[in-house]
């Protein structure tokens, strides 16, 4: 099956460059890789172009930069990565045949968070327990999924915040998710940038809230006034 790999970026000049070289293999074994611009007012665009099949621009807001790039891809699979998360070694491999082995349609890796701090470390843990037990998958985590149960599942709600848990809840209809033990490696930066316990808090709260019904509009505000 073909895959398609699908990079929403906004600002990210400093970690597409190597997130996109990263995946240089995976695209000469037949990878689609498309980066979705929402709008950088830095180099993003341009580095993007010398590593990727496609830079696209749609409007600003993860989810819909997504949906976009879905819309655009030619994949069979398509696998939704964050612009500073490097897959692991044979990723391509361990989707395709993961979800032919498993027969499911959906799934997400284990994550290992870059950088200095050691909560990190039981940060990332207690990510990959939580998935498992719960079925339900981050942005974080790298999603991938078939086509067909992409558009089924009705794709990213665009919401401004937790698109990729309300996603997964719909995703879930279908059947569990594939949990890759392999682990992607993502950047620890707005942990350590914002404080790592002040981020763990802030987190948990805001997606208390969502559960209990709260707008993601006004999740979203909070999220970003907490983080100034």
């Amino acid at each position: 099956m073909s895959l398609s790999i699908i990079v929403p970026a906004l600002n990210e000049a400093g970690h597409i460059a190597a997130t996109l070289d990263s995946l240089q293999p995976l695209r000469r074994r037949g990878a689609e890789i498309l980066v979705i611009d929402g709008g950088s007012s830095d180099d993003t665009p341009a580095l993007a172009g010398a590593f990727a099949d496609r830079v696209l621009s749609a409007e600003r807001g993860r989810a819909r930069q997504m949906n976009a790039g879905a819309a655009a891809a030619r994949g069979e699979i398509l696998c939704f990565l964050h612009a500073d998360t490097r897959l692991p070694e044979g990723a391509d491999g361990l989707m395709i045949d993961g979800l032919a082995r498993s027969r499911r349609s959906w799934g997400r890796f284990d994550v290992r968070i870059e950088g200095r701090h050691p909560l990190l470390r039981v940060i990332a843990w207690m990510m990959n327990r939580r998935s498992r037990l719960t079925g339900i998958a981050t942005g974080d985590q790298a999603m991938f999924m078939t086509r067909s149960l992409f558009e089924a599942a009705g794709r990213f709600p665009e919401i401004a915040l937790m698109e990729d848990i309300a996603f997964s809840k719909q995703l879930k209809i279908y059947g569990a998710p594939l949990c890759i033990a392999h682990p992607l490696i993502t950047s620890g930066r707005r942990w350590e940038q914002h404080g790592v316990w002040r981020t763990i808090v802030l987190m948990w709260r805001l997606r208390l809230a969502y559960w209990l019904g709260a707008d993601p509009d006004r999740l979203a505000l909070q999220y970003v006034q907490k983080k100034s």
